[in-house]
C-alpha cells in the first residue's frame, strides 16, 4: 500500500502537540469540548453549567444564553440541567473544509451581572467521505515509440476528511505494462503518476483499460475509483518538453483582469506539425481555476481573468499541458502554483453582542455596559485590529479576550447633566494604509431619584383683601424636579400645623397637582392680618424626596366697618351725650367729646367729625373738631341762644366708600353759680366717699403692697433668668410699649386694649399696643378753681404700622385715626381745619410697614383752644422699670405738681390750692387756669 497525504506524525510528535494544546487552553481561560461530527440530536457535549461555576437555579433568572459567530442551532443548553447537547446535525466538511482545526466558538452570557465565557466545542473529523477522483474515466494516448520508464501523470483523489481519514493508499489493478508511482511526502506537489514499465505494441493491444483505486485510513475504510483508458498512438517519437515539472508564481490578490501570471515555454525536438505545440489545462483542472485563469494556446501565457481573493484561496495549482500537433499528438505536462499575496483589502467588522441597557445613574465605575467582537479577514499584521472609544466620554474599553472587547463604566453618571450618549467605537487595523470600521453605540441613562423638588424661592409675600368669596385662587406655588418621569412627578400638600386654637387647613387648602392655593373660608383682617403656613413639594420617587415653601399670607383691610360710638358717655342718657355748659363760657372753650373707634386700619379708621347743619338754618354757637371730636363754643354765649341745644356730630372715616355714625350731644346752657354748685356737689359727694373709704383702703394698700413686692420680686428673677439665656428675638429686649395716660381735665379719658392677631402658626395673637385711661369721671373738687393752660404747646406721637386698631388717647391728643397696616400706603396730607381753634393736622406721611407718624401742632395764638387734658401725664413701655412723666407745664404757677402712675401702687399728690373769698371776678379769672387732678388705677 502506498500513503498520500499530509504524512502521518509520530507518538512523540502528536503527544508534544496535545501538551502545548492543552496548555494554551488554560491560559486562555477557556472551557474546551470536543463532538464528532455527524453526532445525533441530543448528544451529550458537556455539563456546561458546572464547568463554569454556575447554578442551575441562576440560568434562568441570570438570562443564561450562548452566542456563536457561526450556525447558532448546531448546539444548545438544557436550562434545566446545565448540559450542552447537540442540537443539529454538525458537518465538518462543511462547517470548516479541509482546515486541519475546526472548532465552534461559543460565547456564553449571563446577565445580572453581566458575566462572559469562551466555550471552544472541537468538532472530529469521522470518515464520513469517500476518496473522489474529478472524473469516472480518464483517457491517455500513449505513442508506441514512448521508451520505457516514461511517466504519465495523473490526478489524485481528493477525501474531504481529514488526518487519517484523509490518508490515501492507491491500487492500480494488475497490469503488465504500467506501474504506479507515488511521491515520497515532500515532494506534495509532484503528481500521481503511471510509468511505462514495458513498450507498448499498437497491433497487439492498441487500447488498455486499467482501474486506480484509492482507499482512505479510515475505519471503515472508504475507497473511490477512476478507470484509465489508455489508447496507443502511432509514433510521434518526441512530446514536448517544459523546463521544469514545477513553476511557482507569487501574485497578489485583487490584482486587475489581464495581468500575466506566467510565461510557459515547452519544446519539441519534432519538426513540423510534430513540432508545434499548443498549450492548455489539464482536463482534469478545477472549474474555480478556468473561471479565475486563462492560458493562450499558441504562446503560453497565463493570466488573470477573475477576481483573485487571498480570503479565498491562498494558493492555485494549475496543471498545464503542452500537446503537438502530431498524429498521434505527444502532450508534455508541468505545474504552476501560484501563490496569492495577503493585501489590506478586508475593514475590521463589529459586532455588539450584548447591551445591558439603560444603564442606572448610580452604577458604580468598573460596570460592564456592553460586549463588543471584532473580526478581520485579512491575515498577519493586515488582520491585526485595535479598538479605541470617541468622544471623550465616562466610558471605557476594556480587552477581555482576544477580538473581544467590555465597553465598562469609566466615571459617576449623572442624567440630568446628560440623559444620553452616543459613542462610535472605531476599529483599525495594522495594515498600510489602515482600514477601519465604526459601530454606533447608545447608551441611555436611567433616572434615580436623587433630586428633590426646589421652589424659585424659599419665600413668597401673597396679598388677599378681606372678605373674599370661599374657594378662591389666591396663589398657585409651583416646583420643579429635575428628575424623569415619575421621579419628577411633583405633588403637594399642605404642611399642617395650628394658627391659634383652629388648624391652618381650616383656612386654606393646596390643590395636589396644580399647586394652586386656595381659600377656604373669607378671611378677616380684623381676626387674622398674616396667615403664614408651608406647602411641601413632594415627588412620585422611591423614597420620594420633598422640599418646602413659605407662604405669607397677608390680608388686606377693606372698609367693612362702620364708626363706633363709644356710648353711653360721661352724663349721657339714651345714647346721647348730655353736658351743663355755663353760660359765661368764652369762645373757643371745650364743652363736650364725642368719642368713636373704627375697627378697620389705615385710612378706613381713620376718623373725622362734622357737626350736622341746625333746623332752620341757624348758625350753632358750637362747633366740633375736624379730628378731636370736641365740641367747642365758637362765640360767648348770650341770654338770646337757647337753654337746651341739641346737637348732631357726623363720624365718618375714609374709606372708599365712606362708613358714618350720628352722635347726639345734649348741651344744656346754665349760669355759671349753678355749674359751679353742681360740680361742688359733685366733688363733695366724691371726697365724702373717699373718706369713708380710707379706713378699709389702709388694710387694702398693705395686702397689696405684699402682694406687690412678691410679684416685682418674682419679675425680677424672671428677668434676670431671662437675660442670663443666649439672646433670641424678642427676649430681654425692647418689647412693644403699653402706654399709659392720664388727664388734668375734668372727665377721664376713654381706655380700650386691643390685641394685634397676627398668626403665623407659632404662638398665640401678641399684643402690639395697650393704650389705658380711666373710665369713671371726676369733677373738681370743692374749692378747686379753674385756671386756663398755657395753650403754647406741641407733641408729635410716633406710631408703628403694623398697629391696626385705633387707640384713641382722646384727652392726650395724640392719635386722631387708626394707623395704617402693612398693606396700607399713606398719601401725603398737611392741611389745617378751617377753623383757626383746631391747629393743624398732620395724618401719616409715607406711612409703610415701619412708622407711623401724626403731629398736633397748637400755636400760641390759639388762646381759646383747651390743652390740659390733650397731653399724656406719663408712659410706661414694657421691658423697662423706667416710667416716663409728661409734665405739662402752664405760664401760670398756680399748678405744683402733675400726677404720677405706677403699677401696683397709687401714689397721689394733692395740689396746694389757692382760694380768694370776697373777690368773684378774681375767681372768674382763676376758673379757666385752674386744673383738677387725676388719679389713675
Amino acid at each position: 500500500m502506498v500513503y498520500l497525504g499530509r504524512g502521518y506524525p509520530g507518538v512523540q510528535h502528536l503527544l508534544l502537540s496535545l501538551l502545548l494544546l492543552a496548555a494554551w487552553e488554560a491560559g486562555s481561560g477557556q472551557v474546551h469540548y470536543s463532538v464528532p461530527e455527524e453526532a445525533k440530536h441530543g448528544t451529550f457535549v458537556g455539563r456546561i453549567a458546572q464547568d463554569l461555576g454556575l447554578e442551575l437555579a441562576e440560568l434562568v433568572p441570570r438570562l443564561f444564553r450562548m452566542v456563536s459567530k457561526s450556525r447558532a442551532d448546531l448546539l444548545e443548553v438544557n436550562l434545566q440541567n446545565g448540559i450542552l447537547f447537540v442540537n443539529s446535525r454538525i458537518d465538518r466538511e462543511e462547517l470548516c473544509g479541509r482546515s486541519a482545526e475546526c472548532s465552534i466558538h461559543l460565547e456564553v452570557i449571563v446577565e445580572r451581572p453581566l458575566q462572559v465565557f469562551h466555550v471552544e466545542v472541537e468538532v472530529k473529523d469521522i470518515n464520513d467521505n469517500p476518496p473522489v477522483f474529478s472524473a469516472t474515466q480518464k483517457n491517455l494516448f500513449i505513442a508506441e515509440s514512448r521508451p520505457p520508464d516514461s511517466r504519465f501523470p495523473l490526478e489524485g483523489a481528493s477525501d474531504a476528511d481529514i488526518g487519517t481519514n484523509a490518508m490515501l493508499i492507491y491500487r492500480l489493478s494488475p497490469n503488465e505494462h504500467f506501474s504506479l508511482e507515488v511521491p515520497i511526502n515532500e515532494e506534495k506537489v509532484k503528481p500521481l503518476g503511471l510509468v511505462l514499465q514495458k513498450p507498448l505494441d499498437r497491433e497487439e493491444a492498441p487500447e488498455i483499460f486499467l482501474v486506480l483505486t484509492a482507499t482512505d485510513g479510515g475505519k471503515p475504510e472508504l475507497t473511490g475509483t477512476i478507470q484509465l483508458l489508455i489508447t496507443v498512438l502511432d509514433a510521434n517519437d518526441n512530446a514536448p518538453v517544459f523546463d521544469r515539472a514545477l513553476f511557482t508564481v507569487t501574485l497578489p490578490e485583487n490584482v486587475s483582469n489581464g495581468t500575466l501570471v506566467i510565461n510557459l515555454n515547452a519544446s519539441d525536438l519534432d519538426e513540423g506539425l510534430n513540432g508545434d505545440i499548443i498549450y492548455s489545462f489539464s482536463s482534469d483542472v478545477y472549474p474555480d481555476i478556468k473561471s479565475k485563469f486563462h492560458i493562450h494556446p499558441a504562446t503560453g501565457e497565463i493570466t488573470v481573468i477573475g477576481h483573485i481573493d487571498f480570503e479565498e484561496s491562498k494558493a492555485y495549482k494549475i496543471r498545464v499541458e503542452a500537446f503537438d500537433k502530431g498524429f498521434p499528438p505527444l502532450a508534455g505536462h508541468c505545474t504552476v502554483l501560484v501563490i496569492i499575496e495577503d493585501a489590506n483589502d478586508n475593514a475590521p467588522e463589529l459586532a455588539v453582542t450584548s447591551l445591558s441597557l439603560p444603564i442606572p445613574e448610580d452604577a458604580q465605575p468598573g460596570t460592564v455596559i456592553t460586549l463588543i467582537s471584532v473580526s478581520d479577514r485579512d491575515s498577519g499584521t493586515n488582520g491585526q485590529v485595535i479598538c479605541s472609544l470617541t468622544p471623550h466620554v465616562p466610558f471605557k474599553l476594556v480587552s477581555t479576550f482576544k477580538n473581544y472587547y467590555s465597553l465598562v463604566l469609566d466615571s459617576a453618571l449623572d442624567r440630568e447633566s446628560v440623559a444620553a450618549y452616543a459613542l462610535l467605537v472605531t476599529a483599525r487595523d495594522g495594515g498600510s494604509p489602515s482600514l477601519s470600521a465604526s459601530a454606533s453605540v447608545s447608551v441611555e441613562v436611567a433616572d434615580v431619584n436623587d433630586n428633590a423638588p426646589t421652589f424659585a424661592q424659599p419665600e413668597y409675600m401673597v396679598f388677599v383683601k378681606e372678605n373674599n368669596p370661599p374657594g378662591c385662587h389666591i396663589f398657585t406655588v409651583s416646583a420643579l424636579d429635575a428628575d424623569a418621569q415619575e421621579n419628577a412627578l411633583v405633588s403637594y400638600s399642605l404642611v399642617e400645623r395650628r394658627v391659634g386654637e383652629r388648624v391652618v387647613s381650616s383656612y386654606v387648602s393646596v390643590h395636589a397637582e396644580s399647586g394652586k392655593v386656595y381659600a377656604l373660608q373669607p378671611l378677616d383682617h380684623e381676626e387674622l392680618e398674616l396667615l403664614q403656613f408651608q406647602v411641601s413639594a413632594r415627588d412620585g420617587g422611591f423614597p420620594p424626596l420633598g422640599s418646602n415653601v413659605t407662604l405669607q399670607v397677608f390680608v388686606l383691610d377693606e372698609n367693612d366697618n362702620a364708626p363706633a360710638l363709644l356710648l353711653p358717655l360721661a352724663g349721657g342718657a339714651g345714647g346721647a351725650l348730655s353736658e351743663l355748659v355755663p353760660r359765661s363760657v368764652g369762645a373757643g372753650h371745650v364743652v363736650a367729646k364725642v368719642r368713636a373707634v373704627d375697627a378697620d386700619s389705615g385710612y378706613n379708621a381713620w376718623l373725622s367729625y362734622e357737626l350736622q347743619s341746625a333746623a332752620g338754618g341757624e348758625r350753632s354757637p358750637f362747633r366740633v373738631g375736624l379730628y378731636t371730636g370736641e365740641v367747642s363754643t365758637t362765640r360767648a354765649l348770650d341770654e338770646a341762644d337757647a337753654s337746651r341745644q341739641r346737637l348732631l356730630v357726623l363720624v365718618k372715616d375714609h374709606g372708599e366708600p365712606a362708613l358714618t355714625a350720628t352722635a347726639t350731644v345734649l348741651l344744656s346752657l346754665v349760669e355759671s353759680g349753678q355749674a359751679l354748685k353742681a360740680s361742688s356737689r359733685a366733688s363733695a359727694g366724691v371726697a365724702d366717699a373717699e373718706a369713708a373709704l380710707v379706713e378699709i383702703n389702709v388694710y387694702l394698700i398693705i395686702a397689696i403692697c405684699a402682694v406687690s413686692s412678691l410679684l416685682v420680686l418674682t419679675l425680677l428673677l424672671y428677668t434676670a433668668l431671662r437675660c442670663s439665656a443666649p439672646p433670641t428675638e424678642g427676649s430681654c429686649g425692647p418689647g412693644k410699649p403699653t402706654l399709659v395716660c392720664s388727664s388734668a381735665v375734668g372727665s377721664w379719658s376713654y381706655s380700650q386694649q386691643r390685641r394685634q392677631r397676627v398668626s403665623s402658626g407659632e404662638g398665640p395673637p401678641k399684643t402690639d399696643l395697650m393704650a389705658f385711661s380711666p373710665s369713671l369721671p371726676q369733677g373738681p373738687t370743692s374749692g378747686d378753681i379753674p385756671r386756663q393752660p398755657n395753650p403754647d404747646w406741641r407733641y408729635s406721637a410716633s406710631l408703628r404700622a403694623g398697629m391696626h386698631s385705633s387707640v384713641h388717647l382722646e384727652e392726650a391728643g395724640i392719635l386722631r385715626a387708626g394707623p395704617g397696616g402693612p398693606d396700607q400706603q399713606w398719601p401725603t396730607v398737611s392741611s389745617a381745619t378751617p377753623e383757626p381753634e383746631a391747629g393743624e393736622v398732620s395724618p401719616p406721611v409715607g406711612a409703610g410697614v415701619n412708622s407711623n407718624s401724626w403731629t398736633f401742632k397748637y400755636g400760641p395764638g390759639n388762646p381759646k383752644q383747651s390743652g390740659p387734658g390733650e397731653l399724656p401725664d406719663k408712659f410706661i413701655i414694657p421691658g423697662s422699670p423706667a416710667i416716663i412723666s409728661i409734665r405739662q407745664e402752664p405760664t401760670n404757677s398756680q399748678i405744683d405738681k402733675s400726677d404720677f402712675i405706677t403699677f401696683g401702687k397709687k401714689e397721689e399728690t394733692k395740689k396746694k390750692k389757692k382760694k380768694k373769698k370776697g373777690n368773684k371776678t378774681q375767681e372768674k379769672k382763676e376758673k379757666g387756669n385752674s386744673t383738677t387732678d387725676n388719679s389713675d388705677q
